[in-house]
């Protein structure tokens, strides 16, 4: 490699240690608010399908619960929003389903 092309390559990676270590908690953010929406999603399905006690049906309404004031706690004090998560996939739209 060219001393030119490592100059290049710097200049489009952000090496800053700091700012790595966020956008990996970011990444890492991303995946667990995926898994929370898609446990959101199937939590909802068999609610309305009925298969849930009482008793289900508010342990997994606290959990989920829990869950999201988890993940807004943890947005809050790194600087991040859901849509700071929300990977933008090209045609395929956003990772992410849209928050109310």
């Amino acid at each position: 490699m060219t001393q030119d092309t490592v100059t290049r390559l710097r200049q489009h990676l952000d090496t800053d240690p700091d700012s790595v270590a966020r956008e990996l908690f970011k990444l890492v953010l991303t995946i667990i608010e995926l898994v929370r929406q898609l446990m959101e999603a199937q939590a909802l399905r068999r609610v309305d399908e009925g298969d849930l006690s009482e008793e289900q049906v508010d342990a997994l309404g606290l959990g989920l619960m829990r869950l999201e004031e988890a993940m807004e706690e943890l947005k809050s004090r790194y600087g991040l929003t859901t849509e700071d998560l929300n990977l933008d996939l090209g045609p395929l739209g956003t990772l992410l389903s849209d928050q109310p």
